[in-house]
């Protein structure tokens, strides 16, 4: 069969375009996984301990590793009292060969912990937090919790050798995530930047008078600080600022400190910060 000058034109065009076009990170010889920027890859969160209910409510991930390579840290925390009204939080880029590098170390290290072990409880341990490790690449979708994971340093009696030894993989994928600059691939990090999300949970309640006198801020925003929120949470309202109206917020909270009072039509309000990550909506 012969082809026409015009369609064998046509064809190499085609051809052209084709190889010209970028990959799919999420696609090829590696681990494929989304590459959606509000999706987690990789996770490391704590829940519960010994800790005051607003330390709770502002807390973040040690690690949050996204599809489209964002990764988000606490960032460096000022030793000042009262601290700032905004938490420290930081962001840098991860490269494809870094996001196959860190899921492959990820993965490996959750190998062995069956199904039966995603719940690691019941150590022996009073008010320690729980280690929350979520991992969602190639064809694993698994969160496993481990109660007490840095604290329990030698197996107690009732604990298998099996279950001890997953924790010890687990602590060392832990301590691992957290020195990521020190063995990813040269050039798979960006440059560090500070992280302000696109809105917030604010956790509102009557004036909580410190031990400092503070000069008070005035409530930037058209909605009614007594009214704001929706429900109740311990003695604190929770609500969401997005958009515009947290660029505004955002600009005169990072004016204040943890115990500054916000006023509002001659009545003072708390406000405890907590910008929302890429995967997070709601209170």
């Amino acid at each position: 069969m012969k082809v026409r000058p015009a369609a064998a034109s046509i064809l190499l065009i085609l051809l052209m375009s084709c190889a010209d076009a970028p990959a799919d990170p999420g696609a090829g010889s590696g681990i494929d996984h989304s590459t959606d920027g509000h999706d987690v890859l990789v996770r490391v969160a704590f829940e519960g301990g010994f800790v005051p209910l607003e330390w709770t409510y502002r807390s973040l991930p040690s690690f949050s590793l996204y599809g489209d390579g964002t990764l988000v840290l606490p960032g460096a925390q000022i030793e000042l009292y009262p601290g700032p009204a905004l938490p420290s939080i930081s962001t840098r880029t991860v490269t494809e060969e870094g996001i196959q590098t860190t899921l492959e170390e990820a993965l490996g290290s959750i190998q062995g912990v069956p199904d039966e072990m995603l719940d690691m409880g019941s150590v022996g341990l009073a008010d320690v937090p729980t280690t929350v490790i979520t991992i969602r690449a190639g064809d694993v979708t698994r969160t496993i919790k481990v109660y007490g994971l840095s604290e329990l340093t030698e197996r107690p009696q009732h604990m298998s050798t099996e279950e001890f030894q997953a924790r010890g993989q687990l602590q060392q994928l832990v301590t691992k995530l957290e020195g990521l600059p020190t063995w990813l691939p040269d050039g798979s990090l960006g440059k560090e930047t500070s992280y302000e999300g696109s809105g917030a949970r604010l956790f509102v309640s009557e004036y909580r008078k410190g031990d400092l006198p503070q000069e008070p801020i005035t409530w930037p925003l058209q909605e009614d600080l007594d009214r704001f929120g929706n429900g109740a949470i311990g003695s604190y309202r929770c609500g969401i600022v997005e958009g515009t109206e947290w660029t505004t917020l955002r600009e005169a909270a990072s004016r204040a400190n943890e115990l500054t009072p916000w006023r509002e039509s001659g009545a003072r309000f708390s406000i405890l910060f907590r910008p929302l990550l890429p995967d997070e909506r709601g209170c």
